[in-house]
């Protein structure tokens, strides 16, 4: 079984993020996503409609991240999540 997994979230025009799936865990990925947009945990709850004390517990991994969440903050910045496995894009959302 390959573990090529990546999610790659594409930030602005030409800048990609790429994360292999399998090296981060979910409450890690929403961490590097806050710290790119450069806000605070209460600034950035605010926009993703959550409380600073839940995006806290997101980063720290004691709350879950569901897909969702991830989804939200895609459309609240104009962001565009591509998972691939081996290079092979299988799911495009924006």
């Amino acid at each position: 079984m390959s573990h090529d997994n990546v999610l790659m979230i594409q930030l602005s025009r030409g800048i990609n993020l790429k994360i292999k799936a399998n090296e981060y865990k979910p409450n890690e990925i929403i961490k590097i996503i806050r710290e790119w947009t450069g806000l605070t945990q209460q600034q950035f709850g605010t926009m993703i409609h959550r409380s600073k004390h839940t995006v806290q517990s997101m980063e720290l991994g004691r709350s879950n991240v569901y897909l969702y969440t991830l989804l939200d903050i895609a459309n609240q910045y104009g962001l565009d999540i591509i998972i691939e496995k081996n290079g092979n894009g299988l799911i495009k959302r924006g």
